[in-house]
């Protein structure tokens, strides 16, 4: 009951005029970048993310949860009608629902995605609701080995299940720690990897590597391929924007399965929700197979529904894992636990008890978000499409300048473009040769973290390194680790043995 009564405080504050009003602007921002071609979620967070510095700490942060809902939705249009996810998460969306599409059936394709993610979104903000406090408790037990491990589990379990490649995921992990140890050693304050640059002193910031890696590699990545792929023809979206009764209950078993799958990978280090959509559409298709008139492959409303609330249900019990537990879970949380770092908060146990207003005002945002967002996808989803219209060399000429204005504007330092120009160069050839981003990010955020708390660890043991298992919960979190590579690498050689089959 005390969880209710912090959230109904949360509501307060939350719904206050001026908040709601950043609801509603993070909400159209976001589902207007995710739309995009080839943008998605993780990118409207990190274009916008400059512009949140200029609010106080609430009211930004109530923001970002409109922008990252919003981008999560705006993934799943673009993945619909155009058969180009904004990211990865939303594949699994395009295989039926870019038929359904095709066979003019997109206004209800629309809105099958947009009631799935609403019922994903709105189960796991529930659950976090209930669930971030407890796991607040207990992350108020976790000493310096104890983070230690949890870091080392997000790097290894990231790192080794994101991508088709282990190598590549560590490649781009080693990528993203290096980036973070550019600076002033924390500890003997000495230079590192600095090249005796004195801008780089305070280090690399994480909003020039989040603009650089997702939107200005983005860009290149567009510009090198623009006369290799066809371009797209944007689908016509006329007709109903709803389901009729029949459809609904089609798709009503597909949401609820879908957000089960979902919601405990909310807390688990895969790099977001691609694994989950896909066991959602696996799950419903396996069952496909056992109907007298399988429909797979055809538009299948169920292959579109149980993604989709698995997606959004993944992401709202990351946030909980963000908030209680300080643990980024995808690139996006990773982004997000980057910009409690710039208002000088640090996610866990006691962002509870410090900032108990901030956190239960977004945990109520969060709600707030998904009926706002509801409202507008549903009969404004065609609308969306007609920023297809712009072309290209416009847009992403539009983009370009918004990375540029968003980095200096952070630090008025010419450096800083130079830097961003760098690792934007970093980030295409990443996407050039399909090594994963999200090690990246989590490496560069958790890495100074794994660092400080290896080094407390250490000096509080007078370097005993069997510090680092000397408690249940450590043990706990290499067990899961141990179990979850051992199932990465048997699935792996299965897929394959099957390929060589």
């Amino acid at each position: 009951m005390e969880s209710l009564s912090l959230l109904m405080e949360g509501f307060s504050g939350a719904l206050h005029p001026i908040n709601l009003l950043w609801v509603v602007l993070g909400c159209l921002l976001g589902t207007a970048v995710g739309v995009m071609p080839g943008l998605g979620s993780s990118m409207a967070v990190a274009l916008l993310l400059p512009m949140t510095f200029a609010l106080e700490p609430t009211a930004a942060f109530i923001m970002f949860a409109g922008v990252y809902f919003g981008g999560l939705f705006g993934d799943s249009t673009m993945a619909i009608l155009m058969n180009t996810p904004g990211q990865a998460s939303a594949i699994a969306s395009t295989f039926e629902g870019h038929r359904m599409a095709k066979d003019g059936r997109a206004p209800q394709a629309l809105a099958t995605a947009a009631l799935g993610a609403f019922i994903g979104g709105f189960c796991a903000a529930v659950v976090v609701v209930f669930l971030a406090p407890s796991l607040a408790d207990v992350a108020a037990s976790f000493g310096a080995a104890e983070y230690f491990a949890l870091a080392l589990f997000a790097f290894v379990a990231t790192s080794s299940i994101v991508g088709d490649s282990a190598v590549k995921g560590v490649a781009a992990l080693v990528v993203g720690l290096g980036i973070a140890t550019v600076g002033m050693d924390p500890t003997s304050a000495t230079e590192r990897a600095t090249l005796g640059i004195p801008e780089l002193f305070d280090g690399i910031s994480i909003v020039t590597v989040t603009v650089a890696v997702l939107a200005l590699g983005e860009v290149f990545h567009i510009a090198s391929r623009v006369r290799r792929d066809p371009k797209t023809v944007a689908m016509k979206t006329g007709g109903r924007a709803w389901l009729s009764r029949s459809e609904f209950r089609e798709a009503a078993p597909a949401w609820a399965r879908g957000t089960a799958i979902g919601l405990p990978f909310g807390i688990i280090p895969v790099g977001g929700s691609e694994v989950p959509t896909f066991m959602a559409y696996d799950v419903e298709r396996r069952l496909d197979r056992k109907r007298p008139s399988p429909k797979f492959g055809k538009g299948a409303i169920r292959g579109l529904a149980a993604p989709e609330a698995a997606g959004n249900a993944t992401t709202g019990t990351a946030m909980g894992a963000l908030l209680a537990l300080g643990l980024p879970v995808s690139a996006t949380a990773a982004i997000m636990l980057a910009a409690f770092n710039q208002y000088g908060l640090q996610p866990g146990p006691l962002l509870f008890d410090r900032a108990p207003d901030l956190v239960w005002s977004l945990l109520a945002s969060f709600f707030v978000a998904l009926v706002v967002l509801l409202i507008i996808n549903l009969p404004f989803a065609q609308l969306w499409s007609k920023l297809l219209l712009i072309p290209a060399p416009y847009l992403y000429g539009g983009i370009t300048v918004f990375c540029g204005l968003g980095v200096y504007a952070l630090s008025a330092a010419q450096f800083d473009l130079y830097l961003l120009l760098l690792i934007g160069i970093v980030g295409f050839v990443m996407r050039r040769h399909d090594i994963p981003l999200a090690p990246l990010m989590i490496g560069m955020v958790l890495g100074p973290l794994a660092e400080s708390r290896l080094r407390e660890a250490l000096l509080s043991s007078n370097g005993d390194y069997s510090v680092l298992v000397s408690s249940w919960i450590t043990w706990l979190l290499y067990g899961i680790l141990a179990v979850v590579l051992i199932l990465t690498v048997r699935s792996k050689l299965r897929g394959r043995r099957g390929a060589d089959v």
